[in-house]
């Protein structure tokens, strides 16, 4: 059976609005009914989960629709020690980057286990080289032993097409042709999201119905039009309540779309994320340090977060005491996601390339050749096109002949660096990669002699 299918005929019944009704459905306990009848009902997919606090993650009806749920960003540390040779390659790529000649520029990559990493000319006191890809950013210190040798950023988009044990091996993987590790992939931060659909009017409470432990809360909104909550930015533990549709329209994520459209998406549903952010403090106050305890405890790190640490009430003014105020029912069906259910759909399309939209990159060709074509007051499209291409072509050659290049290689300088940004096209020379090939040729002899 497919998983759309399984959503939709196993389906619980949630409150159909968030009127003042269903509101005192919930308080009266009705819904809280309704859930546990429904976890009762559900298949063995869902067993094992305690009915008292669990919603089925298929509880998609007209009040709440998830659309799926995961490990948004992860944050890693790893003990060890660079290799020399490592060491000195990324100091000389470093020192590319931040040439004054772009031709030396774009040759500041790493290419390593399929990925073609762009090597930055900046770092930090603490981690001096930094490489970053669509999949991944390492940042790499010296011979430190209280410093860690890499701390690694696992991207939104990544974690979106691989679970993320599986990011992580890959991940070790590579950071094993970089240096020696000596410890299991340490946890500095975890952002754990759930994007769903409901008609509620998440503008429609105020800042008293939020019981937390965090210090601010925040209302936010884009040219007068709301877009979400923030709680407690800055701390230990954060939450962002927020409409993802908005969001993507300026990040640019739309691999998140098909994702959405297999679990019942419709284009005219408004999309809610809300997100945790979970820092190394608070997952050391659990007990959570490696990645493998703090994946084997997602549901109890959900829970915490959005019952212990946060609330989203109904609050009565009858009652001058916020604990005893009811949970809203928005705020029960996100608090109920069972973490330890297979519900997402990875996607399938992912690269490790950070590419921009087509789109974006043809908006400014035809900005660029309206604005020639204005300028000379040319309406004539064919017209338009022929005195563009020329005077560009001639822009290139004059360009090119100012320090000493030709117009072709003037503009696959450009080509080079923008490569780099992108990661996709791989500029060293010949040279430089036959003697890596031997670097790596010695390691690999060194490693097999010693038994690794």
């Amino acid at each position: 059976m497919s998983q759309k299918s399984k959503v939709s005929n196993q389906s619980a019944e949630p409150p159909r609005d968030a009127t003042r009704e269903s509101a005192a459905a919930w308080r009266d306990g009705e819904v809280e009914q309704d859930l546990t009848d429904a976890l009762n009902q559900s298949d063995s997919s869902s067993q094992g989960t305690p009915p008292s606090n669990t919603v089925p993650y298929n509880c998609n009806g007209e009040y709440f629709k998830l659309l799926r749920f995961g490990v948004d960003s992860l944050y890693l540390s790893y003990q060890g020690e660079l290799f020399p040779e490592v060491k000195e390659r990324l100091a000389k790529l470093k020192q590319l980057a931040q040439h004054p000649e772009a031709d030396q520029q774009a040759q500041a990559q790493y290419a390593i286990a399929g990925h073609i990493l762009e090597v930055k000319d900046k770092g930090s006191s603490i981690f001096p080289y930094v490489m970053e890809d669509g999949a991944f950013r390492i940042s790499l210190s010296r011979t430190s032993k209280k410093t860690p040798m890499a701390y690694v950023k696992v991207s939104s988009r990544y974690l979106c097409s691989i679970k993320p044990a599986e990011a992580e091996k890959h991940l070790r993987d590579i950071l094993k042709e970089l240096g020696t590790l000596d410890s299991s992939a340490h946890v500095s931060r975890i952002d754990l999201c759930a994007d769903f659909v409901s008609p509620e009017n998440m503008e429609s409470w105020g800042r008293d119905a939020w019981i937390t432990r965090g210090k601010k809360i925040d209302a936010h909104a884009v040219n007068e039009k709301f877009t979400g909550w923030s709680i407690g930015l800055g701390g230990k533990i954060s939450c962002r309540l927020y409409n993802k549709l908005i969001e993507i329209h300026s990040s640019g994520r739309t691999d998140l779309v098909p994702l959405w459209r297999e679990t019942g998406w419709q284009e005219n549903e408004p999309v809610w994320r809300v997100e945790f952010q979970l820092m190394r403090d608070v997952l050391a106050e659990h007990g959570l340090i490696s990645l493998d305890t703090v994946l084997a405890n997602l549901n109890g790190l959900w829970s915490y977060a959005s019952t212990e640490w946060l609330r989203l009430t109904l609050p009565n003014p009858d009652d001058q005491t916020p604990s005893r105020w009811p949970v809203h029912p928005l705020w029960g069906y996100i608090s109920s996601i069972d973490w330890e259910t297979d519900f997402n759909t990875l996607s399938r399309s992912f690269k490790p390339e950070r590419l921009p939209e087509d789109k974006r990159i043809l908006t400014l060709g035809i900005s660029s050749m309206a604005c020639f074509m204005a300028k000379h007051g040319i309406t004539d499209f064919d017209e338009g096109l022929d005195r563009y291409l020329l005077a560009l072509h001639q822009h290139l050659y004059v360009s090119g002949e100012f320090i000493g290049l030709s117009a072709e290689d003037y503009l696959l300088e450009k080509v080079r660096l923008r490569g780099k940004e992108y990661n996709t096209i791989l500029n060293i020379n010949e040279a430089d990669q036959e003697r890596l090939e031997v670097e790596k040729a010695a390691k690999n002899y060194r490693k097999a002699s010693e038994g690794e």
